[in-house]
């Protein structure tokens, strides 16, 4: 909830706008029977149509000024949720892109999700709320009984007789809302994983047959989520029939003792018509309540899941005197170096934020290399021996449990995360075409000339396809790059890592789905014209790497070999393995 009253706090002076209305609108509310109640016993009676006419007129003022009040108040109410949802959904947008490598696997791609739509607009419900039913709810009920103490103390005597059951029963129910509530939010996790995932895979699973098995993945985690949703909402509506109960047998107790009261002339009959009326106000007050703690359980439990998220620390940039100053830019072979690197992934601190985090699985052990500007890297090995991971470790997504990594001879954590990373261009293996132009996939907002995005789709040998295409570089990719080809999705990429003329370049298996003379002529083409990059490639092909100065053999995270095709020929059974397999004996 500390979240929620954070966000009311930054729209301070609109959130007091609102409430100063649903203040106003609400008192009038509480006058309308008072009014009434004067023109039946007092006016009326004295037969004086003028007095009629002007109290009558009074009442209707008073009823139109707390519409208009109430309506005013209510929208302001909505504006403020909705500018306080748009605000806190874009933080967490923002905390998301900004995650380590490690916090984001912690947390979840399906948690997120639901945490920026269904818990954000828990809280949206909840401020909305806040404003407005609980201004109006404790004014309906206070006021109410203060309203009816002052016209009849002995029948206001029954209402604060039923007060202490009405908050028992609210309080004892209600104050199992959270961790129910957090639960179905956790149920609907897993239904958002699964049916992200049967989505994505389409393809496979009707290639397969599999949309029975898939049908009844999915109906299990929805039968999950209703189950507890059902509990939850069973629980916190436990409290409404309790209460309508308790205020009607109220009511009945009231009636009686008021006819006898009228009876016998100790009260006038338009002040139990007035009472009658409070009482409902009184009603309609404790069942407000009762809403807002239905509301506030959802809104808190989603607060909570928004806040673990939102108060997860990114790591800063070490200050100068943490970072050693290091070599210059120049030539040297420490521009790019690993040494003695660990790395398991798990291992990160999100648990501290209650967050399991994910198994530990070691990566890489003890892993040393080192590059020169303008070098070149093959990396090549068997599928889960690490390729990716050096990559991720180099572009700071994830921190090595062990040992350095260090660029122009810095450590890589004394660099600001943008600052480093604009420094690299990169394809990786399962990189995303987005549902926009071929334009807008290569240039991805950075305002390239067209000259940059032309030469950057010739060296992808991407430029022939786009000319053949109608629209060319306006043709309009489907989501996912639905509608192109898998080697037509990879040059895109590819020519998008070359449009910013990077200086780093890693193409992480990027021309996996193409052939073998359009692959030789993309790396021709990049070695031409980008002489002065440092290139990282990843690739299952000995044919994609032998031309690299140096190839990093990989082998369940170790380094078995590192050094020009020609020397591990000589000194690596296991690379000459991979050549003898793929080209023949050499």
């Amino acid at each position: 909830m500390k979240l929620i009253f954070r966000r009311l706090g930054q729209y301070r002076g609109a959130v007091v706008l609102a409430v100063g209305l649903k203040l106003l609108g609400s008192l009038f509310e509480l006058l309308l029977p008072y009014i009434f109640e004067y023109i039946i016993d007092e006016v009326v009676p004295a037969r004086q149509l003028p007095r009629v006419v002007l109290w009558g007129l009074t009442m209707f003022a008073a009823a139109i000024l707390c519409r208009s009040f109430n309506v005013m108040a209510n929208r302001r109410a909505v504006d403020n949720a909705h500018k306080i949802s748009f605000g806190l959904r874009q933080e967490l947008f923002e905390k998301t892109v900004n995650l380590t490598g490690a916090q984001f696997d912690a947390v979840g791609l399906p948690s997120l999700i639901s945490r920026m739509t269904s818990d954000s607009y828990n809280v949206q419900t909840a401020v909305q709320q806040l404003q407005s039913l609980c201004i109006r709810a404790p004014i309906m009920l206070l006021g109410g009984i203060l309203m009816a103490m002052l016209m009849d103390l002995r029948l206001a005597l029954v209402l604060l007789a039923l007060l202490p059951f009405l908050v028992a029963v609210i309080l004892v129910i209600s104050s199992r809302g959270i961790p129910l509530y957090t639960r179905v939010q956790q149920r609907l996790d897993d239904v958002v994983r699964i049916m992200r995932e049967s989505i994505t895979g389409i393809r496979v699973v009707k290639a397969l047959s599999k949309e029975d098995y898939e049908k009844r993945r999915f109906s299990r985690a929805n039968d999950d989520m209703t189950e507890t949703d059902i509990r939850a909402a069973t629980v916190m509506a436990m409290p409404g029939p309790f209460l309508q109960m308790i205020l009607n047998l109220g009511l009945t107790f009231v009636v009686y003792l008021g006819a006898g009261r009228v009876n016998r002339g100790l009260m006038k009959p338009g002040v139990i018509l007035a009472f009658l009326t409070y009482f409902n106000m009184i009603t309609m007050g404790v069942m407000g309540l009762n809403r807002i703690f239905v509301s506030l359980s959802k809104a808190s439990a989603s607060a909570d899941r928004i806040g673990s998220v939102l108060e997860l620390e990114t790591a800063a940039p070490l200050s100068p005197e943490q970072a050693p100053a290091g070599e210059s830019a120049g030539s040297g072979e420490d521009f790019i170096s690993f040494r003695h690197v660990n790395f398991s992934y798990g291992a990160d601190s999100t648990e501290q934020a209650g967050f399991a985090g994910a198994q530990r699985e070691k990566a890489l052990e003890d892993l040393s290399f080192s590059l020169a500007r303008g070098e070149s890297l093959g990396i090549i090995g068997p599928t889960g021996c690490g390729k990716t991971t050096v990559i991720h470790l180099l572009m700071g997504f994830y921190e090595p449990t062990g040992g350095s990594i260090r660029l122009e001879g810095r450590p890589l954590g004394s660099y600001e995360k943008d600052a480093l990373r604009r420094r690299f261009g990169t394809a990786f293996q399962n990189d995303m075409i987005f549902q926009d132009s071929l334009r807008g996939n290569i240039d991805f907002g950075r305002g390239l000339e067209d000259a940059a995005l032309r030469a950057a789709a010739e060296d992808a040998m991407a430029a022939d396809f786009i000319d053949a295409l109608p629209e060319g570089l306006e043709h309009r990719a489907a989501i996912k790059g639905a509608n192109l080809s898998g080697g037509q999705k990879q040059r895109i990429m590819v020519a998008r890592a070359l449009a910013a003329d990077p200086e780093i370049l890693v193409l992480d298996d990027s021309s996996s789905a193409l052939d073998y003379r359009t692959d030789a002529a993309m790396r021709r083409a990049i070695r031409e014209h980008h002489p002065d990059a440092t290139l990282i490639l990843i690739a299952q092909r000995v044919s994609s790497v032998m031309q690299m100065d140096k190839i990093l053999v990989l082998d369940n995270g170790r380094c078995i070999g590192l050094g020009s095709h020609e020397e591990l020929m000589e000194r690596c059974p296991a690379y000459r393995e991979i050549c003898e397999i793929q080209m023949g004996d050499m």
